[in-house]
């Protein structure tokens, strides 16, 4: 089975999380996408999404679900999102298509994150097969990237990448995460970050993975 029918099956699986009559948060990246498409047959039953990107609002309005603005709901049911990387209790490493920012805002509004992966993703120990993304404002790039040096990281500029937001990206590799919570908060609290791909303070509350066998459901 190939990688992207497996990503199909977690993202079907998460159809059972929507409730009727709700606004859902939707993420973005190649599973999502996967999301995005299922999801287009209850748009009937739903009331819109908020999206994470301005490529998932795109697809969102494709399938004829409305999109709303972050700014014009409260609070939201659910979630759903992928990962690059996610640990047995749920702590992601989320940016590989930079819009890690933005998924960490709609994910803070909602009750419950949705995590829908293929197996691939799931690790023990973050950072161990991905490097961890930080979106940074582009006149400190130089100064936070000296600063994740000496946390013991080897950032690199991601070259030709501005985010929705209109700042760089820098990819950390050789930095395995053993304290996800704390790593976050550190390195949020770099002047000129404006967030890292650390997701543990917002962690998945169920993780979906797609296999062969069918999807696995972990909560």
């Amino acid at each position: 089975m190939t990688q992207l029918e497996m990503k199909k099956i977690a993202a079907q699986a998460a159809l059972k999380f929507v409730q009727p009559d709700t606004i859902v948060g939707v993420g973005s990246g190649s599973t999502v996408n996967c999301f995005i498409e299922a999801l287009g047959s209850m748009r009937d039953q739903i009331k819109g999404a908020v999206a994470a990107s301005k490529h998932s609002e795109e697809l969102l309005r494709k399938q004829g679900i409305e999109v709303f603005n972050a700014n014009e709901v409260s609070s939201l049911d659910v979630y759903i999102d992928g990962a690059d990387e996610i640990t047995p209790q749920g702590y992601m490493i989320k940016g590989g298509g930079a819009a890690l920012t933005r998924e960490k805002i709609v994910s803070s509004l909602a009750k419950k994150f949705i995590c829908i992966v293929d197996s691939s993703k799931q690790v023990d120990v973050l950072g161990s097969t991905f490097a961890l993304p930080v979106e940074v404002i582009p006149m400190a790039r130089s100064y936070v990237a000296r600063q994740l040096v000496a946390l013991g990281g080897s950032p690199e500029y991601r070259e030709n990448v501005v985010t929705d937001n209109g700042n760089v990206i820098l990819d950390v590799y050789n930095f395995k995460i053993l304290e996800p919570l704390k790593m976050e908060h550190t390195i949020n609290n770099i002047a000129g970050v404006v967030t890292n791909g650390i997701f543990a303070q917002r962690y998945a509350n169920v993780t979906i993975v797609g296999t062969p066998e069918g999807a696995k459901i972990l909560e």
